[in-house]
């Protein structure tokens, strides 16, 4: 079960008191639909034993169109959608008696990105004012129908480490006073010149997926460019192909783009976004922002002993967020999934609608039909757990490949997984405090290939990481410095003493040790190789079409005689 820094679960969830009273009503109206449409979610319970699981083959189906999704679902060729967005398709499944619909609250954050390393963006007044005019109250009154929350701040609203500062309503005025001030102009056609510059801003990209697989993403990204457009921005959407805008992030070729990111539950992914050392070829600095006195600030966060010193140094950061604006927050969203009702025992509560693997573990059919299909809404073009980045990719591997740790869906604390039990001892050297994990492996689990999972996979993996410096993980394992394996028990010491090293380790996907020995070149792995603990294996990718996964029957939580 994944845990990973920016593929977490939250945990738990605040009131937004920034902007309560602004959007009160919204939130009233949202309570009355609620209470019409969707199923209340299970009652916090203790997690239960979940077994193997019922379903024999899983089928991701790729169907890009959402129009062909909402088509899909209700003729019953698929059995499982998620990621519903647009309010007209909410109002209609919410009237069908074939679906049940599921909301819950997510650490869903959409965010406008600018590439801080190139003008015009490296002038932090103008990253200001676009802050300030793009109106994204009406943005989530007009596509989401109150389904949403503006968003004003570098973590989600639901976040309990929330800086909580006054957010003036969008003022374009106000906003081109303070270039006017940094020494911005205009031309006769109402274009900006760069202060101490005789021409115009050069014609600019704001990169977007395409409108057929995300169609509020594409209609919010016209209106972004509508705004930067008023203040005298040449800017235009720039659609395209998901996995080739990834491409274009990794390799920061671009001016401006537009991203959502399902983020964990703690905020220490402050620092793998905006620290600079995470501005590499395919680091999550993706905005290229460097500033000492931040990085000061996500440090602290980063290595707080204690929630304490987290808190304080979650604050500071955010100040700094505020100051530097390396990226213009949106919206955040609640997740909603729309599930046959022919299929029983899903997982739900306030925070996991049951797209989640304890559903995936315990879900069942009423005429016990063994196939189950699952909407994909864009290609995984990428099936690499050391190289998948996208949500799409994740959505088949995290079915596939498993952590030291889960997360328990009613209470959203820490509970074993691989590891079926843990340490956390803090260790002197040389008068400097250092943080000490112990893990006790599960002597019961195989690999999908039938090999025994072991120890010494932990510590080749974490291994594996650091010595090829992997960008989606290097940040949760470049403090590693020593792991020791005995017996069953792997201990891992780091350089520094942090809160947030459990998560980081115990979040990680385990692969196999007689794998990674064998890869020349982790940004490839052939599809014979993807080989977890999970309880679906890999079976089949068919581009375009589907990619299909069958029960893992050496399953670690079967049901033995």
């Amino acid at each position: 079960m994944l845990n990973t820094p920016l593929k977490g679960i939250p945990v738990t969830f605040g009131k937004n008191k920034i902007q309560g009273k602004a959007y009160f009503f919204c939130s009233f109206m949202i309570v009355l639909v609620v209470a019409a449409l969707f199923l209340p979610p299970a009652s916090a319970a203790p997690l239960k034993e979940f077994n193997m699981p019922h379903i024999e083959d899983l089928y991701c189906l790729i169907i890009k169109d959402s129009d062909a999704q909402l088509l899909a679902l209700e003729g019953g060729q698929v059995d499982l959608l998620g990621d519903i967005a647009r309010f007209s398709d909410i109002k209609r499944l919410g009237d069908s008696d074939k679906v049940n619909l599921y909301l819950a609250e997510g650490f869903h954050a959409f965010y406008l990105g600018l590439n801080l390393r190139r003008p015009p963006w490296d002038r932090v007044e103008l990253r200001q004012s676009i802050w300030e005019i793009v109106n994204r109250k009406q943005i989530v009154r007009d596509i989401f129908g109150g389904y949403a929350l503006p968003l004003f701040s570098f973590l989600p609203p639901a976040s309990p480490y929330l800086l909580e500062l006054s957010i003036p309503d969008s003022n374009l005025e106000r906003a081109k006073e303070r270039l006017k001030r940094s020494g911005w102009r205009w031309n006769e056609k109402g274009i900006l010149i760069y202060p101490g510059q005789t021409k115009p801003l050069s014609r600019m990209k704001l990169m977007t997926p395409m409108a057929q697989v995300a169609p509020t993403t594409a209609e919010i990204a016209e209106r972004i460019c509508e705004s930067m457009r008023s203040l005298g921005i040449p800017i235009e959407t720039e659609p395209m192909d998901f996995s080739m805008m990834i491409a274009r992030l990794d390799q920061r070729k671009f001016d401006a783009y537009v991203i959502a990111w399902g983020l964990s539950r703690d905020p220490d992914n402050l620092y793998a976004f905006y620290h600079s050392s995470m501005d590499i070829i395919g680091g999550y600095n993706i905005s290229g922002i460097k500033a000492p006195d931040l990085d000061e600030a996500l440090e602290d966060l980063k290595y707080a002993k204690d929630e304490k010193e987290a808190y304080i140094a979650s604050e500071k950061a955010q100040r700094l967020l505020y100051k530097y604006v390396p990226q213009v927050p949106i919206y955040s969203r609640y997740y909603i999934t729309a599930l046959q009702k022919e299929w029983e025992n899903a997982v739900t509560s306030k925070y996991i609608t049951p797209d989640n693997i304890y559903s995936f573990l315990s879900l069942e059919h009423k005429e016990d039909r063994k196939s189950f299909y699952w909407c994909l809404p864009e290609e995984p073009r990428n099936l690499n757990p050391l190289s998948a980045t996208s949500a799409y990719d994740w959505q088949v591997l995290s079915l596939i490949y498993e952590s030291l740790l889960g997360t328990d869906p009613f209470t959203l604390k820490d509970v074993p997984w691989l590891a079926k039990s843990w340490k956390i001892e803090t260790v002197g050297d040389g008068g400097k405090e250092r943080t000490r994990l112990s893990f006790i492996i599960r002597e019961d689990i195989q690999w999908q290939d039938g090999k025994p999972f072991t120890a010494d996979d932990v510590k080749a993996t974490i291994e594996f990481i650091r010595e090829h410096s992997i960008p989606r993980y290097f940040d949760s394992v470049k403090d590693v410095d020593d792991i020791t394996v005995t017996g069953n028990v792997v201990a891992i010491t780091f350089l520094e003493r942090s809160f947030w090293y459990l998560h980081q380790i115990g979040g990680l996907p385990m692969l196999p040790a007689h794998v990674l020995s064998g890869i020349n070149d982790w940004r490839t792995l052939p599809e014979e190789q993807i080989i977890g603990t999970g309880p679906f294996a890999f079976s089949s990718y068919k581009p375009g079409e589907y990619v299909k996964l069958h029960k893992n029957e050496l399953y670690w939580r079967r049901v033995l005689p």
